[in-house]
């Protein structure tokens, strides 16, 4: 079920989340064993350390542009472009300016 956004209303992921200085901030939509769905603000300067997923985690940019690492590659995607970070791979984020993305992950079935 997806929570946190009145239904049978349209809307903007970019107005669901607002930059706080000096953080990150996420609203949770949907959140289950199979999939996991989160919108996030990030102040710039912000990010989150390296770190692995169990599942498949797309990332869209809402607004701004973020780096984003993946293994030993870097990224930098700007409003509208997409990417997947794979399963078990350490994965970056980094705001060199305030960007807002949607985070789709999707674990493995059991």
């Amino acid at each position: 079920m997806i929570k946190n956004i009145e239904h049978a209303t349209v809307f903007s992921f970019k107005d669901e989340v607002v930059y706080q200085k000096g953080q990150v901030v996420s609203k949770t939509l949907s959140q289950n064993k199979n999939v996991s769905l989160t919108a996030f603000a990030f102040d710039k300067n912000e990010g989150l350390t390296k770190h692995k997923s169990p599942g498949d985690a797309l990332v869209t940019i809402l607004e701004g542009s973020a780096v984003i690492e993946i293994g030993d590659e870097i990224f930098e995607l700007t409003e509208n472009q997409s990417i997947i970070m794979p399963a078990n791979v350490a994965h970056a984020l980094f705001a060199k300016e305030q960007f807002k993305m949607l985070l789709t992950v999707i674990f493995p079935e059991k």
